[in-house]
């Protein structure tokens, strides 16, 4: 902070400039300035009504304004960029540590910012809500505790569940196996796959009692077989002949590739982040024969920054064709990356868009 006197120079050419009275120029240097009957600071170019000169303060940033104990202005946001940064980063600790998620009202107090305005914050920034980013964060904490506790009452506990009806109650099957079976790390979970030719090459497709956990496409019979055992890990995985069971559910996929536009209804078993689940429907919505950027995809789902996230929720997808992440490309307009290869996911958007335009 300056000193507040008509002597001081700069003093001077600040206030000028709030008023409208002088350009802004280098030698006033980057300010903010403070209201002290209001307790609110703003950038220089606020709409704001401007105050008199015995209760203006004028300081070099937003972090000083605060420490002198004034609050940001609502319409001018003077904390920028990197202060909503650092907003969110500081709610995500206070959710953190927290045994019970705080309210919208709670995390807003202090922030200068409305309880909606911090949820779409939040949102824009991480694509999740305070109330699904806690919810995975206190998911994240139950798996860990239920590898180390000796129970699962215990786990719960330890997670800030408060016991086992809060955890059906605000995140029913998120572990994708019930508690005690996630504890002896995946014991009893049998997923089941086949590995058969198809019209882009061998095809994995695999399923638990739920549904289809697994769609890909490869090179080699071992290889989907790595791919597939590294991500179930805990679980029992196993190879299985051909035979009725597999025969509609083959088919069905099948279908997808050479009639495309025509999604099949056979069960399945999505497994993802909240962030992850929110990006996976949202591909579903791109309608067959056209493409959406990973810039687009971001917006669609109310986190425009969030580009790279998307990117790699899509490189996760573990349900390929069902899931059309294929219908995702960079910015530029280029193919961009898929699991199966930039060549497989060439040849499925080009058949897409031969059957789009036989149609139209």
């Amino acid at each position: 902070m300056i000193d507040e006197t008509a002597e001081n120079p700069v003093f001077e050419l600040r206030w000028r400039i709030i008023h409208g009275e002088a350009m802004k120029d280098s030698s006033a240097g980057s300010f903010l300035y403070a209201v002290m009957t209001t307790g609110i600071y703003c950038r220089p170019d606020c709409r704001s009504r401007k105050p008199g000169r015995v209760n203006t303060r004028f300081f070099d940033d937003w972090q000083s304004a605060e420490r002198a104990g004034y609050r940001p202005c609502k319409r001018c946001r003077p904390r920028g960029d990197d202060g909503e940064v650092l907003i969110i980063q500081q709610l995500c600790e206070t959710i953190d540590r927290a045994e019970e998620t705080p309210s919208l009202a709670m995390l807003a107090e202090g922030t200068g910012l409305s309880p909606e305005r911090l949820r779409r914050l939040f949102r824009m920034r991480l694509g999740v809500s305070p109330r699904e980013y806690a919810r995975a964060r206190r998911r994240r904490r139950l798996r860990g505790a239920l590898a180390a506790s000796s129970s699962v009452t215990e786990a719960f506990y330890e997670a800030g569940y408060g016991g086992s009806s809060r955890f059906y109650e605000d995140d029913g099957l998120g572990l994708g196996m019930k508690p005690d079976r996630y504890r002896r790390g995946g014991e009893g979970e049998t997923i089941a796959f086949l590995i058969v030719d198809s019209p882009l090459g061998r095809m994995l497709v695999a399923r638990t009692g739920k549904g289809v956990c697994a769609i890909d496409f490869g090179a080699s019979d071992a290889e989907l077989e790595a791919g597939l055992r590294r991500r179930f890990r805990r679980a029992n995985v196993r190879s299985e002949d051909d035979g009725p069971g597999w025969r509609e559910v083959i088919e069905a996929i099948v279908s997808m590739i050479e009639q495309p536009g025509r999604m099949e209804a056979f069960p399945l078993d999505i497994r993802g982040t909240v962030f992850e689940e929110r990006v996976w429907h949202s591909l579903k919505k791109i309608p067959c024969g056209e493409t959406r950027s990973y810039g687009e995809i971001a917006k669609a789902i109310g986190a425009p920054s969030a580009v790279r996230a998307v990117a790699g929720a899509c490189a996760r997808n573990p349900l390929l064709l069902a899931i059309p992440c294929h219908r995702v490309v960079r910015g530029d307009g280029s193919t961009g990356g898929y699991r199966a290869g930039a060549g497989r996911k060439a040849r499925i958007l080009d058949n897409e868009r031969r059957v789009a335009k036989g149609r139209g």
